[in-house]
């Protein structure tokens, strides 16, 4: 008997404390979306979204439970058979999780949570009036000096949400908040500013994937930043030739290396003042070479022959997988990196007339 009683005891403590471990509870509003309807608890793999859980709406409310060893990223979905869907991202970590899902939806009650919301505040409000401005500068009749009125109000929000951004994730680079932030705002924040929060990245999380990457990306820009000296490299030309990134620099006072692609929108707006600098700055000894982040080398040759590009090209045409834009670490395009003839990296990124302004300093 006394058997039977210590071993109910055991068991009940036991219940008790698997009843203590840490669990997740998510109550959720529903705005909007009527009884008898779904929610969905997902997970976000490349471009896709997989379904973890559902919950049923009932009274205009939701309900989620479970447990989660460390916080990780999710989604709350409704997906209506017709219409749009309404999302929202947030951390799935224990505790308690209140949920408002709706045209303005908020997420509160952990952490985690509550440092997401307050940053998701914030930029919205300015990513409304940076829209709105947006729409505006597209009104027909308006003048030059409204216009560039317009440009300057845009850039004021655009500066003030990149301030935003890099001090909230600065202020949480230790924890799944910044983690998670920074990767996709890497391209707002300088190398100064990069190299400032990899310093403070904690041991546990330089294993992940986006921010191993991006320790990695990191590096390559420090050694190909402006004062450093150039990486070679050697691409196959249009006819199949290779063509060495090196005897193009020994031959030229100062080379643009441009990366760009045929199926590049802003590459192809960009070219203009690319070709009216070469025309004007070749015989002063300025040279260009086009490293192409194409894949298909057809579409690629037509481009250099539309366009006009009289200067020297090469590619591997790997697309993205481009092994000269890897070694410069370009992530986006246009892009383009200033060379002296004796290796010096002078200036990186040079657009529009900020490309004549240079060589015009330069090539006096």
């Amino acid at each position: 008997m006394k058997k039977i009683i210590y071993l109910f005891a055991a068991g009940t403590m036991a219940l008790a404390a698997c009843s203590n471990e840490p669990a997740y509870k998510i109550s959720g509003t529903a705005q909007g979306i009527a009884d008898g309807e779904t929610i969905y608890l997902q997970e976000a793999k490349g471009r896709e979204l997989i379904k973890l859980d559902s919950a049923v709406v009932a009274n205009g409310a939701f309900t989620f439970e479970g447990r989660q060893d460390a916080a990780v990223n999710r989604y709350i979905t409704y997906i209506p058979a017709e219409g749009k869907r309404i999302m929202t991202d947030f951390f799935l970590e224990n505790g308690n999780i209140n949920v408002v899902l709706g045209e303005e939806s908020t997420i509160a009650g952990t952490p985690n949570n509550d440092i997401y919301q307050a940053y998701k505040t914030a930029t919205s409000a300015l990513n409304k009036e940076m829209r709105a401005l947006y729409e505006k500068s597209k009104e027909e009749g308006l003048t030059e000096e409204q216009e560039a009125e317009l440009e300057k109000q845009y850039d004021e929000l655009d500066a003030k949400l990149n301030t935003i951004t890099f001090n909230t994730i600065d202020a949480n680079i230790t924890n799944p908040v910044g983690i998670h932030l920074w990767p996709s705002n890497q391209y707002s924040m300088d190398l100064a500013q990069l190299q400032a929060l990899a310093a403070k990245v904690p041991a546990k999380y330089q294993s992940n994937e986006k921010i191993a990457n991006l320790l990695k990306r990191i590096d390559v820009l420090a050694k190909t930043a402006v004062g450093q000296k150039f990486t070679d490299f050697t691409l196959p030309s249009p006819e199949g030739n290779p063509v060495k990134l090196s005897d193009i620099i020994a031959k030229n006072k100062y080379t643009l290396v441009d990366f760009w692609a045929s199926w590049c929108g802003p590459c192809r707006a960009e070219m203009p003042n690319v070709i009216a600098a070469y025309n004007e700055y070749n015989k002063k000894g300025f040279g260009i070479v086009g490293v192409s982040l194409d894949n298909n080398a057809d579409a690629w040759k037509k481009a250099i022959k539309d366009m006009g590009m009289t200067w020297e090209h090469m590619s591997d045409v790997k697309g993205w997988q481009c092994e000269g834009a890897a070694l410069y670490g370009v992530n986006s395009i246009p892009a383009t990196v200033l060379i002296a003839q004796d290796g010096t990296i002078i200036a990186r990124n040079l657009r529009g007339a900020a490309i004549k302004e240079k060589l015009a300093e330069l090539l006096k």
